[in-house]
């Protein structure tokens, strides 16, 4: 599967294109027709969700609520203005601590946690978005396949059924393989030819998307140089990030020419940055080694009272088992900083860890009451809820959240969880029906209806509900896997 993933991912990332053009909306390329002949907006969605899937399976997303929200933040800000509607963002965080960010077909952007940890500042955390947003608005790896096309039609056409299969059965069998080790060499083929004209394009409308969305267009450069002094003209051992979007003098000249031309902005950084940079820092530390050692050399510095520190300090606490310690680090602050939503959250959770209910219930119904249906809190207070026993109540809040924010596929499998303690079975299995489409495996998600079908007891509405979502499954999946289920044991019939 991880060959298969590997193989995948090489052929999404070699990504030629055409010439480049100049700034402003209304003089770039039109791509919209001859990409869609190929490809369309549903296929790529498909491809893209199946590499998400691979990377989920594989325990490789950071599924943390604050951090998920953080970036969904920061990237639907610069979507929401990058783009005619027609592309559904999706933005997750790797536990990987190498320096690097892509984008796939569908509009998911994938960022490591090492890149993250490497920007100095928000915007230049943003310009990277911004970039891998402008390859997905831009088609770039559309666009790359009919430059691929041009040389050899019916090995493209190969590719993409292959490529397509393996995404709709998740087989990884043999015929996906073929098709993307084919597509593969054609990539690389055409690469070296390409990548830099595709590069400067997604510079060039990037740097528009960062300062429309209110960040500071510098963050572009700024972090080209961070990425330049860290390859220090050095040809091997260089971030995975450089491999992939290489980075000249001449192109930080010519970032820097196009924000010449932008007015000028001073930004500061939200509080959620520096929140989530500690959080990511700490939650991605490698087993065995303690982040504790960072914030004790840091407790050395004249900047030993930034609140950004004290706050990873304070996780870092709770992630070595000393959530006792952590609580007064993160009451000091939540008293200090009573708009700041984190602070709750964390100092709810040290509570929980240390054993204190009454303060836990105490701080998470304060913050629900200051943040209502905030994310991160109301899932912070439903696991609470879920310790203490009261799985009914944390169900229901959490359905009143979800009825009203869309969710992410963990936190709905999270609902399932809080479902199954709730002892409502049936709808436990809905609800990771519910994820298992959200992730892209209709099989599974139709099994999990089959499993709902069968609870004894069910209400009239229930047994409607799940009855109507499983036909909408059968009717979306391909023949064959629909036959499959149809003839199963637990058929809902």
């Amino acid at each position: 599967m991880k060959t298969l993933l590997a193989s995948l991912l090489s052929v999404l990332l070699c990504v030629p294109t055409l010439p480049a053009y100049a700034i402003g909306t209304d003089d770039l390329p039109d791509i919209g027709s001859p990409a869609e002949a190929t490809i369309s907006l549903d296929d790529e969605y498909r491809i893209g969700l199946s590499v998400l899937r691979e990377y989920r399976n594989a325990d490789q997303i950071l599924e943390d609520p604050e951090i998920t929200q953080y970036i969904d933040t920061v990237g639907h800000r610069l979507s929401s203005d990058a783009q005619d509607g027609k592309h559904r963002f999706h933005f997750v965080v790797v536990k990987e601590p190498i320096i690097n960010a892509f984008a796939v077909p569908g509009g998911f952007v994938f960022v490591n946690s090492g890149l993250v940890l490497a920007t100095r500042n928000e915007s230049e955390l943003a310009g990277v978005l911004a970039h891998e947003i402008s390859h997905v608005t831009q088609r770039h790896i559309i666009r790359s396949l009919l430059e691929q096309r041009k040389s050899s039609l019916a090995a493209t056409a190969a590719m993409l059924a292959a490529i397509l299969l393996g995404a709709a059965s998740h087989s990884g069998g043999d015929a996906a393989m073929a098709g993307i080790a084919g597509a593969q060499t054609m990539a690389l083929a055409q690469q070296m030819s390409f990548s830099r004209d595709m590069e400067s394009e997604a510079d060039r409308v990037g740097v528009g998307v960062l300062s429309r969305a209110g960040f500071d267009p510098n963050g572009m450069p700024n972090f080209f140089e961070v990425l330049a002094s860290i390859s220090g003209g050095r040809e091997t051992n260089l971030p995975a990030i450089v491999l992939s979007h290489p980075v000249t003098s001449d192109r930080i000249a010519e970032a820097r020419s196009r924000v010449a031309e932008l007015p000028a902005r001073s930004v500061s950084d939200s509080v959620s940055y520096s929140i989530a940079r500690e959080r990511i820092r700490v939650l991605t530390t490698p087993p065995g080694d303690s982040s504790l050692t960072y914030y004790t050399a840091r407790d050395k510095l004249p900047d030993e009272t930034k609140t950004a520190d004290q706050y990873g300090k304070a996780i870092a606490l709770m992630n070595s088992g000393e959530p006792a310690r952590a609580v007064p680090i993160l009451r000091t602050l939540s008293e200090k900083h009573e708009s700041i939503v984190q602070y709750y959250d964390a100092l709810g959770q040290a509570q929980l860890a240390a054993g204190d209910r009454s303060g836990t219930i105490a701080t998470f119904e304060r913050a629900m009451k200051l943040f209502p249906r905030d994310v991160p809190t109301t899932i912070r207070y439903a696991e609470a809820l879920t310790r203490f026993g009261q799985a009914k109540q944390a169900h229901d809040i959490l359905l009143d959240l979800f009825n009203n924010v869309e969710p992410t596929p963990a936190q709905v499998r999270q609902l399932a969880i809080t479902a199954n303690a709730a002892e409502d079975v049936g709808d436990a299995y809905f609800y990771m029906s519910e994820y298992h489409i959200m992730s892209g495996d209709l099989a599974l998600a139709a099994n999990q209806l089959q499993l709902a079908l069968s609870v004894p007891k069910l209400s009239n509405v229930q047994r409607a509900r799940f009855r109507a979502r499983l036909d909408e499954l059968r009717a979306a999946m391909p023949k064959r896997m629909n036959r499959q289920q149809q003839n199963g044991p637990n058929s809902g019939r």
